[in-house]
């Protein structure tokens, strides 16, 4: 099936595709940040684009502003860059920030990460690996852990999300 696109269309996602690649070359990735609907019960969440070229899954995160969330993925992905591996179920803490972050493999990638997946030209059905970064509340508990603070739908658990 052959999806036709208008010409204007067609021309702002080939600027959104060079300003990607630009980025990427210059800082090694670049983060998709989607402004989420409180109303809606609907999360802000940010992804990195470039990770995947490493051989290492991208990045995902739920529920904070678009400075934390850059502040998240930049942090971990020169990490990866450096050499790091993040494996599932791995806990990664932040210097200078008290809060950590569960690793967990995303089974439903295609439907979350669209700029990652144009980037590399996958199809949903074939999309790039994600981690999803899961992160504690004040008190240190992650999702799913007696008296966590913060409500189901601010950082839904992997599988749940569909943007």
């Amino acid at each position: 099936m052959t999806f036709e696109m208008d010409p204007a269309t067609q021309a702002w996602l080939d600027q959104e595709d060079q300003r990607t690649a630009q980025i990427i070359r210059k800082y090694g990735t670049y983060n998709e940040y989607v402004i989420g609907d409180p109303d809606e019960e609907s999360p802000s969440f940010a992804y990195s684009v470039g990770l995947f070229g490493l051989g290492h899954p991208e990045l995902l995160v739920f529920g904070v502003g678009q400075a934390t969330a850059c502040h998240i993925l930049n942090d971990i992905a020169a990490r990866v860059r450096a050499g790091a591996d993040l494996v599932a179920g791995e806990v990664v803490t932040f210097d200078g920030w008290g809060h950590r972050a569960l690793v967990e493999p995303v089974p439903n990638p295609g439907e979350i990460v669209f700029a990652a997946n144009r980037f590399y030209q996958r199809p949903s059905e074939a999309s790039v690996p994600v981690y999803q970064l899961t992160l504690d509340d004040q008190d240190g508990r992650f999702p799913g852990e007696v008296g966590y603070a913060r409500p189901a739908w601010v950082q839904p658990r992997p599988g749940e999300f569909r943007a």
